[in-house]
């Protein structure tokens, strides 16, 4: 069975959100269903059908976590040897060596990945650009609008 790397924080995450699902949402919706059988003819019944639907996609959700918390490799990165180079989990940032951008990303498992708040994935071009890079080392990630030269500025364990 093939590992999936996850952080601690994303595994209590998607833990906290199972919890959600069986014992808040799913209770929830047996009700609802409950409910609108009680309205008669189910052919024709929009809140029965939505309901069911809702049932589908909770009980989709629940299959789907319970999968990748089954299947997760869960890598705490306080517990790895701090010899600074670019591992799963750490926060780095990189300056762009043409525009003298920073960026500061932290490296998770793809679950956990958004963008937004700047968490990238491990499998993501850039991460795979920086693994295994130390503090100061140049390393060329290649973009849709081409190749990429980038500096390490600062690589954290935390």
């Amino acid at each position: 069975m093939q590992r999936y790397p996850m952080t601690p924080e994303g595994k209590e995450a998607l833990e906290k959100e199972l919890h959600q699902l069986k014992s808040v949402d799913r209770p929830r919706i047996t009700a609802a269903i409950a409910e609108a059988r009680e309205h008669g003819d189910l052919k024709e019944n929009a809140e029965y059908h939505a309901a069911r639907e809702q049932q589908g996609f909770c009980e989709g959700r629940i299959q789907d976590i319970e999968g990748k918390l089954g299947a997760a490799q869960v890598i705490d990165i306080n517990e790895l040897e701090h010899n600074g180079r670019i591992v799963f989990g750490v926060t780095v940032t990189i300056e762009n060596l043409d525009t003298e951008e920073r960026k500061t990303y932290k490296i998770v498992g793809d679950d956990e990945a958004d963008f937004k708040i700047n968490k990238i994935s491990v499998n993501s071009p850039i991460a795979r650009g920086l693994l295994g890079k130390y503090e100061g080392d140049d390393a060329k990630i290649v973009t849709p609008q081409g190749e990429v030269e980038y500096e390490v500025v600062s690589v954290e364990y935390i």
